[in-house]
């Protein structure tokens, strides 16, 4: 009996997390996409009702503007996020004075919960408090920076305050990423009359394949759940000019009654982060059976 005990300890210890895991995870996820095909509205129905709720779903206008709004965000947050932390994690690798006090400015907006990123940046883009009027009050009366209530423009402030939050992250992921590469490797170059351009563009960059694919893969997952971050700055408007899917989501569910398009509309998000998610795991697990 000892013996099976002390065997079988580390079952019985994880077992209870496993089950708790496998129903409030795994089992919410199935009863999401179930209820995605019932005639649900302000309660959960159970009879069957194929993908009506999914037709319904794509027929929507307002769910394509939250579409476009996405692949727009996620391209310009994705690509400016990589951009500014590959510049400033070379720039910190070249081990310059105050690195330490510098690297905490940078990661520091990350430590801020989105709710208090979008509620600072609202203040800040406020036509009548924040950028516009500090330089109509310096005498630039002709200068505008009304983006927050532009229809055209308001998608681009939470651009502007998803890469402010998120760049210090990045920034941390590939600085790690260069120092972990072989010094030996950036002396051999040099002798070889390399520049610091060509050594960093041709060798040390193309070297951080799995840096470049990891933050990719977090800056996309924070890009297609963003809700809280919407909601602080602009809460989806003017109108619905800066919806995305989280923020039609939680309206369907919440305030308009309707459950199955709320839960049709979660499946296409999951669906969505499964296309990016399994993908990369699999070119992970391949490269590393490569290296075995």
């Amino acid at each position: 009996m000892f013996y099976w005990l002390q065997k079988n300890l580390p079952k019985i210890v994880l077992g209870p997390s496993f089950v708790v895991i496998l129903w409030f995870v795994y089992g919410f996820v199935l009863w999401t996409f179930y209820i995605s095909l019932t005639k649900s509205k302000m309660l959960p129905r159970y009879e069957f009702w194929g993908f009506e709720q999914h037709f319904r779903l794509w027929s929507s206008p307002r769910w394509f503007n939250a579409v476009e709004n996405l692949l727009i965000f996620t391209v310009l947050f994705v690509g400016i996020c990589l951009l500014i932390g590959i510049i400033l994690s070379i720039l910190l690798d070249q081990k310059i004075r105050a690195e330490g006090f510098l690297r905490t400015v940078y990661l520091y907006p990350m430590a801020l919960s989105f709710i208090v990123t979008g509620t600072a940046w609202k203040w800040m883009l406020n036509p009548s408090m924040g950028i516009e009027k500090l330089f109509t009050d310096w005498g630039f009366t002709d200068f505008t920076f009304d983006w927050l209530v532009n229809r055209d423009m308001s998608i681009y402030t939470i651009v502007i305050a998803a890469v402010w939050q998120s760049s210090g992250f990045v920034m941390a992921l590939f600085l790690a990423g260069l120092r972990s590469i072989d010094d030996e490797i950036v002396k051999a170059a040099k002798i070889d009359g390399a520049s610091l351009y060509s050594i960093y563009i041709t060798i040390m960059l193309p070297m951080m394949r799995p840096v470049f694919m990891s933050s990719i893969v977090i800056l996309l997952h924070i890009s297609i759940k963003s809700y809280d971050l919407v909601i602080a700055l602009t809460a989806g408007g003017p109108g619905i000019s800066s919806d995305m899917p989280a923020v039609f989501m939680t309206q369907m569910a919440f305030h308009r009654s309707e459950i199955g398009l709320a839960s049709a509309s979660a499946v296409m998000m999951f669906l969505t982060v499964l296309a990016i998610v399994v993908p990369y795991l699999y070119s992970e697990l391949r490269r590393q059976d490569a290296n075995t």
